[in-house]
């Protein structure tokens, strides 16, 4: 039997009538939309019969919204459907009788509809249930423990800030203490973890006598990073920019590798980061080879055209005549990135240099 989305009455039940079940079940279903008003997939419907024996029913709302249930014993049930175990909506008491149920006027009811709470306003209604049968001593160890998460949090990001402008100012040792500070305060933090590696692989470069045991340490910082954010590439992308800057670029390949397997759609990103780093540190034909990477990752990718065609020139001769000729792409690369970004940043460094070019 097929049903259609109701448009009217969201708040009334529908009842299928099948025959084998109408007799002595209820058949129930339904709509479940999020706070926007869009069907809502996942949402766990659940059933849970009260004053009596205890019965539990549950199923989720499929990509339409929609759900059903095939056979509700009759009875008095609270209704909620939940989102990740917190509960978004909430009917404290529903009559379920055999068969097709009709609403007071005895006419057919519409199906149910369930329109789910934001998730902020769940959490604050939960807080604000929870607290009524709280005594006064419980609600104050709760104030507490809030206050203390909060100073906690404070101290996290203090720390964090700090030892992130440490390092960026090359002070290496403050870093580190700001930053192993963060992690002490909440170790499931991939940032403070990614921050700590980028560290010790600095302290390598700085004392080379000692890089052995920093670069042990920065990767397993970087493994606690990775551990708790496996699917985030730009920490892998990080990771192998920090080896080649300590001049591991075959490890700095591996893990570039690795943050393409883990994202794919960054492959372009992630190879023009890597072209960027190589382009500063001198190693031109290096770094063509990231950009072209780039490129073929991602052919619309404009800024990795541009600094392409500014490293072809690095090939450039010059003729009989003293003109400068560029090299094969060079130029191409130039007109495709203006073509892409006719009022980008680089445009007019790429158009004068078009036009010195004689282009």
């Amino acid at each position: 039997m097929a049903f259609s989305r109701p448009n009217i009455l969201p708040a009334f039940l529908l009842f299928a009538s099948l025959p084998a079940l109408s007799q002595t079940y209820g058949i129930v279903e339904g709509y479940v939309d999020g706070p926007d008003g869009k069907p809502f997939e996942g949402a766990v419907v659940q059933f849970d019969r009260i004053w009596d024996a205890h019965l539990h029913y549950e199923t989720k709302s499929d990509k339409k919204g929609y759900f059903r249930f095939l056979a509700i014993q009759p009875g008095t049930y609270a209704l909620t459907a939940t989102v990740n175990g917190q509960v978004r909506y909430k009917q404290p008491q529903m009559s379920v009788s055999p068969g097709r149920q009709t609403n007071v006027a005895g006419n057919l009811a519409t199906n149910l509809h369930l329109r789910l709470k934001p998730a902020e306003a769940a959490a604050a209604e939960a807080k604000q249930e929870a607290a009524k049968d709280m005594t006064d001593e419980q609600k104050k160890q709760i104030d507490k423990a809030a206050e203390e998460t909060k100073k906690k949090n404070a101290a996290l990001m203090d720390s964090f800030a700090a030892g992130k402008q440490a390092l960026a100012s090359r002070n290496y040792d403050l870093a580190l203490e700001n930053l192993t500070k963060a992690a002490e305060l909440d170790p499931r933090q991939a940032a403070v973890w990614s921050a700590l590696s980028d560290t010790y692989l600095a302290l390598g470069r700085a004392k080379p006598a000692e890089a052995a045991a920093d670069y042990d340490k920065a990767r397993e910082a970087f493994e606690k990073a990775i551990a708790l954010a496996p699917a985030d590439g730009s920490y892998w992308n990080s990771w192998a920019l920090a080896l080649a800057a300590s001049n591991r670029m075959d490890e700095a390949k591996t893990a570039l590798a690795k943050a393409i397997e883990v994202d794919p759609s960054g492959a372009g990103k992630y190879h023009y980061n890597l072209g960027v780093f190589l382009l500063g540190a001198n190693k031109t034909q290096e770094a063509l080879d990231a950009f072209k990477r780039a490129i073929a990752a991602d052919p619309n990718y404009a800024e990795a055209h541009f600094q392409y065609g500014v490293a072809m020139l690095a090939n450039a001769t010059v003729d009989a005549a003293g003109k400068l000729v560029a090299p094969p792409g060079a130029v191409d690369s130039l007109q495709k990135y203006i073509a892409l970004k006719p009022d980008g940043p680089n445009a007019k460094t790429a158009k004068d240099i078009l036009s010195s070019l004689g282009r």
